[in-house]
This record gives structure tokens, C-alpha cells and sequence, in this order.
């Protein structure tokens, strides 16, 4: 920012209320136009402002179309600002008013028209009104449509300054857009917080850049929230941690990072994650937008692996108990001797992170452009399935993450309904009781609901194991018949072995699936039309609209503890976005804590006003 746009930046938040909605120099509509600010409120309109730091005695000429300026380049001519800042807003409006959910309706009095009040003016940030008049701006700036020095003093009255705004504005009448309209004048503007419907967290790579023709404009617009744009947007080059629960997003607010990252960085952005699944997904999605080349995606380990290779350091002999332990430990050293470069990569962003081990961040931090800086942790305890409870308790400054003062906390949980949500909360309670942590540690935070509505799990015991099957295959089946496409259907279970044998299934009866295999997990999602079968541990990062979980009278599993296992079914449960499926035969701790938990939200919900 200019020394005068950073002024106008802070007035517009010390003197405007907070059901505003400001963006500063965000490209804007398809052709990625960037006003200085643009000034959103659902009770009073749009308003494009075009600041300049322009001194009284630089300006040696000024007509209505441009200006003429003395600087150590000598004389310059620039476009008169105001034609600058109409013509952003009359793109903004053609834009918006493509859309008949943004028009008022046919007989009224501003028939086909915005719905909502648009304008537009300029800041003369380093100009005071008098010399303004004495310098006969007036001419060729109207005054009503400029606010000068003095005007953007600290100590100006808060109402007259929102007065100075409105004024800018070619009309002025009554309005009061609905939050989906608001959601739709975000949509417009912004097509890179597009979220297609769903897709949940991974809708932002959808193919968002297509010119929009009003008959395109679906009916439900999907974008992300206010915290999560400003966070997507604010994200500098610093290490920035974020935690979230489940299903608020973590994973699109990457996405959007790195879309960012790939068009400024010339060095490569590196993403990692824990799971395989999850690496693979990410992946394929980066490369479909065509930021492969610039966007490294890798399951930590395999990238591990890839560093070892590339720079010509052993391997561990192959079947050793540790292979994986010593794989990291020889990158570590490597990078310790040289061997390894440090500052491979412009930023590096963690998925996850809540599984990687403190020592991979000592690593990953070294891997970090020091000019650039750039690392995004995305981490959520609640989510922590491998067993090493242990990682709460780190503090993040002792590995090298300088994140103090630039952690957020994403607490609405917008993948799953409200009653999938609360099920799996009441089945987990014991594991989310929010615990506030100091700025350097990891809190653990318990979900909220966005409050997205749709049917309560169901919780259907058999006589048999094989009966289970039956009702799984019904399902699916009633499923796909009812208009449901196989690819958003998920069977989730324990054991591997329960995978390889529906597999079989499904094959003899003529329904296509996926198996998340070791080899099948880079192309779980190749084959577009199938129902994906996954491990607990490999469903981590992914949703699937309708999920079915067989065999929760063997939970939790023999041998294992039981916070770790509900930790995993919880998981499991939060995948679903619509509808979720679990089934039992066996009677278990695990299906009588799901069918009181199923009990307490339907009589909650019964009795809610």
C-alpha cells in the first residue's frame, strides 16, 4: 500500500461498522480489474473508491478525461481517477446485473435494474480541501465525489465520513439484500472464491475462469465465508498456522494459497500431506488447473524418498522395521551435511499437519526460500489418528515455525450437516472439549455447525456379517437408482481385508468401484463414476456426499486403544456432507455409544424450537 491508500485503509475500518465488507486492490469480475477498494454493504450498495497520493503542487494540468503531473520522471500524463474508478464500477454493475436474483423483478419502478445502489469516487489522500478549491479541482472532479486530507483525519466524526461515502452515489433507495444475495454479488466478483456445489472443500478447482453467460448462473451459489476469503487473502510470506475442525475448509484455503503462490513465485511451491489418498487427490485437482509445473504435491514420505534419490543418498535396505524412520532421518542429514540444498522451494504448505512428526518441521522450515518466507500449516488435533496424542504438546517456536501472532482458529464446520455433525460430536464428546492453548502450542477445537440441515445417521444392526452386505448393496443401489452418481458414494472401513472382499462384491453384481490399495490410491479418483471403498485412516481429507461405515460391532478394534479408535470413527463419520450409513452386527461399545448418540440428537432436535 501507498502511504495514502494505507490511511484510507485504516479510516474505512475505524469508521465504518462491522456488517461492512471491504477488499483492497482484489482483482475483480472476469477480467481481474483491481480498484484500490471496493466498499460493500447489504443496506446501502457498492462503492468503488480510487486513491492517490498526488500532491497539490505535482499537478500542473487537469481536465475531465486526464491529468498531467510533474514527477523525477518529468511530466506524466495519467487518466483523470475518476473515469478510473467509474469505469470499475460500471463493469461491476454490468456484471452483476446479468443476474435476475440481483435485478428488480418486472413491474417495478427500477425494472431490470440492480437491485442495489452502485457507485464510485475518488481519495486525494495527500490534497486538502482547500487546496482542492483553490487549485479549481472542482472542474473536473466534482466535490461531492472526492474526499480530500483533511477529511481523512483520525479525529473526523464517524457519521459524517459514512455521510461523505453515500454521497458518491448517482442514486440512492431503499434496499436490503438477503445473505444468498450476498453470497451471489461475491460470487460475481470474485470467481476465484467460487466453491461448485458439491464439491465441498475442493470445489475452488473447478474450471471457475469461463466467462458466465446469465443462463449459466446456477440457482445455489457456493462461496467461501468472510473469515475464510479474508484468510485465504491475507496469508503472507510468513509462517501462518490455521486451526480448524473438520469440514471448515482447511484444505480450499490451500488450494487458494497455492493458485496464489503459483502466479507470483518463481521459485516451486511445495504441498505436503500425510495421507496418500489425500496427496493423490490434491494432485490430480492441481494438475487439472494447470499449475502442475509450478505446484509440487507429495505424500511426506514419497517426497522423502524423492530427495534421497535426486541428490544420491542410500536408501535404508528395503523391508527394514524402520524404513520409513530412517528414510527421514537420512534427509535430515543430508540436508545437515549439504548434501540435501536448503531453500529449495518459494513456500511450502502443510495439509494435515496435525500427523507429521515435530521433527519433519525442523526439515520443512530449512526447505523454505528465506526471501520468500511463505509456510502455511493447516493442523486440526481432533483429527490426530495415528496415535501420538504426544504432538499436542508441542511448541511450535522450538522447531523453527515463527508463527507467533499469526495463528487462526476455524471453528464452523461446513462439510456435514448439522445432524452428522452432532451425532459424531455426541459419539466423540470426550475427545473435542475445546481447550484453549497459548499462541505458540496447539489448541484442540471442538466443531460448531454451519447449520446445513439433512437426515440423521442411521444406525441399522443385522443378524449376520453377511447380512451387512446385503444392506450395503441395497443401498448403494437405492442410492444410484434414485439419481445419486456412484463417484459420491464411499464405503469406509477398519480393516483392509473388509475392502478387498466388497471389492469382490461389487464386481460380481456389476457396480463399479475404487479400492484404495497401496497401488490404488494415486487413481482412487481416475475412474469417475464409481464407489470409492477406503480405509478410516486413508478417508482423511476426503468427503463424499453419502457414506456408508460397515462393521462397527468390531470397533474398536482388538488390541488398540479405544480414544484412538473413536478418534478414527469420528473421522470416518465426518466425511459424509449428506447422508451416512453405519452398520453392525455385533453388539460393541462403539455401536451402543453411536445409537445413544443418534437418540440424543433426535430428541434434541424433537424438542428444539
Amino acid at each position: 500500500m501507498t502511504g495514502g491508500e494505507k490511511r484510507v485503509s485504516e479510516r474505512l475500518e475505524q469508521k465504518l461498522e462491522d456488517d461492512y465488507l471491504l477488499w483492497y486492490d482484489v482483482p475483480v469480475g472476469l477480467k481481474q480489474r483491481h480498484p484500490d477498494f471496493v466498499v460493500f454493504h447489504p443496506r446501502r450498495g457498492l462503492l468503488v473508491l480510487e486513491v492517490k497520493d498526488w500532491k497539490a503542487d505535482t499537478i500542473r494540468h487537469a481536465d475531465s478525461t486526464q491529468f498531467t503531473l510533474v514527477t523525477e520522471r518529468g511530466l506524466v500524463k495519467e487518466a483523470n481517477p475518476l473515469l478510473q474508478a467509474r469505469a470499475y464500477a460500471l463493469e461491476i454493475g454490468v456484471v452483476l446485473e446479468r443476474d435476475p436474483a440481483l435485478r428488480h423483478p418486472e413491474g417495478s419502478r427500477y425494472a431490470g435494474k440492480l437491485i442495489m445502489p452502485w457507485g464510485w469516487g475518488v481519495v486525494l489522500a495527500n490534497i486538502t480541501r482547500k487546496q482542492f478549491d483553490e487549485g479549481g479541482l472542482g472542474e473536473v472532479l466534482p466535490e461531492h465525489l472526492v474526499i480530500c486530507r483533511d477529511e481523512l483525519y483520525e479525529t473526523v466524526d464517524a457519521e459524517v465520513f459514512q455521510q461523505q461515502l453515500w454521497a458518491m452515489f448517482p442514486q440512492v433507495y431503499p434496499v436490503a439484500l438477503t445473505l444468498p444475495q450476498i453470497d451471489r454479488v461475491r460470487w460475481h466478483l470474485f470467481p476465484e472464491l467460487r466453491v461448485e456445489a458439491g464439491s465441498g472443500q475442493f470445489g475452488l478447482f473447478g474450471p471457475t475462469a469461463d466467462a458466465v453467460r446469465p443462463l449459466e448462473i446456477p440457482d445455489l451459489v457456493k462461496v467461501m465465508d468472510a473469515q475464510q476469503e479474508q484468510l485465504a487473502r491475507s496469508i503472507g510470506g510468513e509462517h501462518r498456522i490455521i486451526h480448524g475442525v473438520a469440514g471448515s475448509g482447511k484444505t480450499m484455503i490451500l488450494g487458494f494459497r497455492a493458485m496464489q503462490l503459483a502466479r507470483e513465485m518463481s521459485k516451486p511451491i511445495l504441498v505436503l500431506c500425510y495421507n496418500k489418498t489425500l496427496a493423490a487427490r490434491l494432485e490430480q485437482l492441481i494438475g487439472e488447473r494447470g499449475l502442475g509445473e509450478k505446484v509440487q504435491v507429495y505424500n511426506f514420505h514419497k517426497w522423502c524418498r524423492k530427495m534421497l534419490v535426486a541428490y544420491h543418498v542410500e536408501l535404508p535396505p528395503q523391508g527394514s522395521k524402520d524404513f520409513f524412520e530412517q528414510m527421514v532421518g537420512r534427509v535430515i542429514d543430508g540436508v545437515d551435511r549439504g548434501q540435501i540444498p536448503r531453500f529449495q522451494y518459494g513456500a511450502v504448505l502443510v495439509d494435515e499437519g496435525h500427523d507429521f512428526e515435530p521433527d519433519w518441521y525442523k526439515l520443512i522450515v530449512q526447505m523454505i526460500d528465506p526471501a520468500t518466507n511463505s509456510l502455511l500449516v493447516l493442523y486440526d488435533d481432533a483429527q490426530n489418528i495415528y496415535g501420538n496424542t504426544h504432538r499436542r504438546k508441542i511448541s511450535w517456536k522450538s522447531l523453527g515455525v515463527q508463527a507467533q501472532g499469526r495463528t487462526t482458529i476455524l471453528k464452523l464446520n461446513y462439510r456435514n450437516t448439522l445432524e452428522i455433525l452432532s451425532v459424531a460430536r455426541a459419539f466423540a464428546q470426550d475427545l473435542l472439549e475445546s481447550r484453549s492453548d497459548d499462541d505458540d502450542g496447539v489448541p484442540l477445537v471442538a466443531p460448531e455447525s454451519a447449520g446445513r440441515r439433512g437426515a440423521v445417521p442411521e444406525l441399522v444392526r443385522t443378524d449376520t456379517a453377511r447380512a451387512q452386505m446385503d444392506v450395503l448393496v441395497a443401498r448403494l443401489r437405492d442410492e444410484h437408482a434414485h439419481g445419486r452418481p456412484y463417484s459420491e458414494m464411499a464405503v469406509i472401513y477398519r480393516n483392509q481385508w473388509e475392502g478387498e472382499k466388497l471389492q469382490e462384491v461389487l464386481k460380481r453384481l456389476d457396480i463399479p468401484s475404487r479400492l484404495a490399495d497401496n497401488a490404488g490410491k494415486q487413481t482412487l479418483f481416475v475412474v469417475e463414476d464409481s464407489v470409492k471403498l477406503v480405509t478410516m485412516h486413508s478417508s482423511k481429507g476426503l468427503e463424499f456426499p453419502f457414506v456408508i461405515i460397515p462393521g462397527i460391532g468390531g470397533l474398536p478394534k482388538e488390541g488398540q486403544a479405544e480414544a484412538d479408535e473413536a478418534r478414527l470413527l469420528y473421522v470416518a463419520m465426518t466425511r459424509a456432507t449428506e447422508h451416512l450409513l453405519l452398520i453392525h452386527h455385533d453388539d460393541s461399545v462403539f455401536s451402543k455409544r453411536i445409537r445413544d448418540s443418534i437418540n440424543e440428537v433426535q430428541g434434541q432436535l424433537k424438542n428444539a424450537p
